[in-house]
């Protein structure tokens, strides 16, 4: 088994896939289909932390809080990746600007300084839920008693 197999306790398609649940309401929203507060936002928003945890709950993996923080980053890159490919459906030909004093840059370097904060703010974002959810999941982990059939688990 390789290194970060071990202490991340999946493979990186496995961690790819818990991080793209969280993708689908990346794309219904960009494309204006759910709307913020509504009931299913509010699940799509949820479950996908939920779900790193149950995995993290069922699998064990030697350190949960690290597993998560790197699926949150995962999902990160999902965040920027997706807004980046819907930009102009997101914002309907009515992209963001810079202002102020920066009001008559080239237009083509305002897209490129707003794109480029948008992608680190989807990256930082991703990493925070992460880092919340792998705080969570750790917790859990030390609460919750783990698989007695298993060897060698402790249930932490």
């Amino acid at each position: 088994m390789s290194r970060p197999r071990r202490m991340l306790g999946f493979s990186w398609p496995v961690l790819i896939g818990l991080a793209a649940l969280a993708a689908p309401r990346l794309v219904l929203h960009d494309l204006g289909v759910i709307t913020e507060g509504s009931f299913v936002n509010g699940l799509l928003v949820f479950l996908p932390p939920l779900c790193w945890i149950a995995a993290v709950l069922w699998k064990r993996p030697a350190h949960p809080f690290v597993t998560v923080l790197v699926i949150g980053a995962l999902y990160g890159v999902f965040l920027a990746a997706g807004h980046q490919l819907l930009w102009d459906t997101a914002f309907d030909g009515d992209t963001p600007t810079l202002g102020g004093n920066l009001t008559g840059v080239d237009p083509t370097v305002q897209s490129a300084v707003v794109r480029t904060a948008a992608a680190l703010s989807s990256l930082v974002t991703g990493t925070i839920v992460g880092a919340v959810t792998g705080a969570v999941a750790a917790l859990l982990c030390r609460i919750v008693p783990g698989h007695p059939e298993r060897p060698g688990d402790t249930g932490r």
